[in-house]
């Protein structure tokens, strides 16, 4: 009896599925506010210098008490090409002669400045409080914004080489359990960083917390739930981060200070972390850790919380023996072989990184549409819920590489095609984008999905790892790759777009997974693999 028939027997998609999936879920409505949290805790808003005028000193004697705040601005800083104070720099001294109608100044960049030694008045009408205006990341320190992104990223990365390896030795639930107490204390402190460096330590450890329970959370889901009833339940996880980008806009626009918003959106992991507990470890990873006795425990405990408890005492020790076997058999070989190997990790790796890489150069970036940061999150989040519904029908009908291949292709385009429209028309710019997002989401939708029926049981969460390791250089290098814009603006655009386009075509060379059972062995994703490669 195979480890599908076997869950068929106890149940299949039962009650205890639904409970797991549910519970496993939960989280995942946070998870979209940590990942894009800096939009709001790290927006730029307006500024200039800070400066200190005695008017008892100016020469204007006579207009003293008539001054307005824009008279005083307009001596003592620069103003813009748009008529705004300048945000880097004030005048040496104070130009009073600015005031004076009968005086004209031909040439106003000839006028002394320096940087603002004093610091910078920030304008605090939609956030009281950003870890911008907290530490000054303005100006010559504006690149720490996107580096802070970047370390945040890099965690990840961190989190799914580390993660990935240790619950395939470990066991997918023990490791879920710990990130999420991980998430939870090291998100508590940022909100209480004492300085930027701190601040910086605490991102990176919460990252590496998120790795982990994404991928213990998708292979927990996809190890104790039917061939059948997979891909809905991924595309279940994907609303549930979409509905999270909702929630972290609402939270976002109630909470102005970023302390008090960083706080929210972690304290929930405490409850996370103790509701863990209930889990049930994955039978199929017990089977290869050589405790078939215990996978056998399990199994009787989803047959009782199914309401199969007579079948679930069925499992006798016959069923016993088929499991040792099947550790056997698992445990033959350890490793694709080289050309196998290549072959997979070539095609899946570029799909991972181009996702991740695009996904994040365009959704940490909400403030260069020029509208409504808070209006764009939701129109960000609401356009996942016709692309996942799309991509859950063709992931199920038509299968995981059309979808994979199609969604890139045209997120890829999509973006290329924001070279050729002019700045000024911020509408058509916001929609393609807005598509551009919505392919990516469906991308995301499928790639989880794949990677895990691609790797077998016993090595796939160090495959998960691998692709999430690639991911998220795509996620550190988006924002890096935003920086060179300063130099030539629409390069940032060409990568976006280009990365994409060669994935998709990348994961066309994939075998098809559509129905087919999750792998238990290395032998059966080499001979999947070249049936495929035959089939092209």
């Amino acid at each position: 009896m195979s480890f599908a028939e076997l869950l068929d027997h106890v149940g299949g998609m039962g009650r205890f599925q639904i409970i797991y999936v549910i519970l496993l879920a939960i989280p995942v409505f946070m998870m979209a506010s940590h990942n894009l949290l800096q939009n709001f805790t790290a927006a730029t808003s307006e500024h200039h210098c800070h400066v200190h005028i005695n008017i008892s000193n100016t020469p204007y004697t006579n207009l003293t008490g008539k001054l307005t705040a824009k008279d005083l601005l307009r001596v003592s800083i620069p103003m813009d090409s748009k008529l705004q104070p300048e945000k880097c720099h004030r005048f040496v001294t104070m130009q009073w002669q600015l005031l004076d109608s009968n005086v004209t100044i031909t040439n106003l960049t000839e006028l002394e400045t320096e940087p603002c030694a004093d610091g910078w008045v920030y304008d605090k009408s939609i956030f009281t409080s950003t870890i911008i205006t907290e530490w000054d990341l303005v100006c010559d320190s504006r690149q720490l914004k996107q580096m802070a992104q970047s370390i945040y990223m890099a965690g990840i990365l961190v989190g799914g080489i580390i993660f990935g390896g240790l619950s395939d030795r470990f066991g997918r639930r023990s490791l879920l359990i710990w990130c999420y107490l991980q998430m939870a204390v090291t998100g508590t402190c940022t909100a209480f960083s004492p300085s930027f460096t701190a601040y910086c330590i605490f991102r990176f450890l919460t990252g590496m917390a998120f790795s982990g329970i994404v991928m213990n959370g998708v292979s927990l889901s996809v190890e104790w739930t039917p061939t059948r009833t997979r891909a809905i339940v991924g595309t279940m996880y994907g609303y549930c981060y979409t509905i999270g980008q909702f929630i972290l806009a609402g939270m976002a626009y109630a909470i102005p200070s970023w302390r008090w918003l960083q706080l929210v959106v972690s304290l929930p992991y405490f409850i996370f972390f103790i509701c863990s507990w209930w889990f049930a470890e994955s039978a199929r990873w017990l089977v290869i850790a050589g405790r078939p006795d215990e996978a056998v425990k399990q199994l009787q405990r989803v047959a009782r919380i199914n309401r199969k408890k007579e079948e679930g005492e069925k499992l006798n020790s016959e069923v016993r023996l088929d499991l040792r076997e099947a550790e056997r058999n698992m445990l033959v070989t350890n490793k694709l072989n080289d050309k196998d190997s290549l072959w997979i990790n070539t095609c899946l790796l570029h799909p991972r990184f181009s996702t991740s890489f695009a996904y994040y150069g365009l959704a940490m970036d909400l403030q260069n549409f020029g509208v409504n940061i808070f209006l764009i999150q939701l129109v960000f989040g609401a356009v996942d819920f016709p692309a996942k519904f799309i991509s859950v029908l063709t992931i199920s009908f038509i299968g995981r590489r059309f979808t994979q291949a199609l969604a890139l292709i045209l997120a890829g385009l999509s973006i290329l095609a924001n070279i050729f429209v002019p700045q000024d028309l911020k509408i058509l710019r916001t929609v393609l984008a807005v598509f551009g997002k919505g392919c990516l989401a469906a991308s995301f939708n499928c790639v989880y999905l794949y990677t895990s029926e691609l790797y077998p049981t016993v090595i796939r969460q160090t495959g998960m790892g691998l692709t999430n390791t690639m991911a998220r250089l795509g996620s550190i290098t988006a924002p890096l790759v935003k920086m060179l814009e300063e130099y030539i603006p629409f390069l940032p655009l060409i990568i976006y777009g280009a990365a994409p386009i060669i994935s998709g075509i990348a994961a066309n060379f994939l075998p098809e997974t559509l129905n087919v059972p999750l792998p238990e062995t290395i032998e059966e994703v080499e001979t999947r693999l070249v049936e495929s490669i035959g089939r092209q």
